[in-house]
C-alpha cells in the first residue's frame, strides 16, 4: 500500500516526502488535472493524501476524484495552515490509514 500526497505547498510536500510518501506539488489547475489522470492509471496507490488548501481551491475537482477514485482520499492540514502543528499532519495520516507514519 502506497501513499500519495497533492499539495500545493512545497513545505507540506517536502515533510512528507522526508517520511516516505511521494507526491507532487500542485501549482494550477492543469497540473491537478495532469496529476490526477497520471493518479487515475496507477494501481499502486491505495491512499491520495490532499492538503486542505487545494481541497479549497479546487473544491470540484477534489470531490470528483473522492466520488470516482478507487482508492482512499483523505484531506490533510499543511503547513501554512496556522492551526496545526506537524504532529497533527502526523496524525491525520495515521488516522487515515490506520497505521503509524
Amino acid at each position: 500500500m502506497k501513499l500519495y500526497l497533492l499539495s500545493n505547498d512545497s513545505d507540506t510536500l517536502t515533510g512528507l516526502r522526508l517520511a516516505g510518501i511521494d507526491g507532487c506539488l500542485v501549482s494550477d489547475e492543469a497540473s491537478l488535472n495532469a496529476a490526477l489522470q497520471a493518479l487515475s492509471e496507477r494501481k499502486d496507490i491505495a491512499v491520495i493524501l490532499v492538503t486542505r488548501s487545494l481541497s479549497a481551491r479546487y473544491p470540484a475537482q477534489i470531490d470528483e476524484m473522492k466520488r470516482d477514485a478507487k482508492t482512499l482520499v483523505s484531506e490533510i492540514p499543511d503547513m501554512a495552515d496556522p492551526t496545526v502543528d506537524t504532529e497533527s499532519i502526523t496524525r491525520y495520516i495515521a488516522a487515515a490509514v490506520g497505521t503509524a507514519v
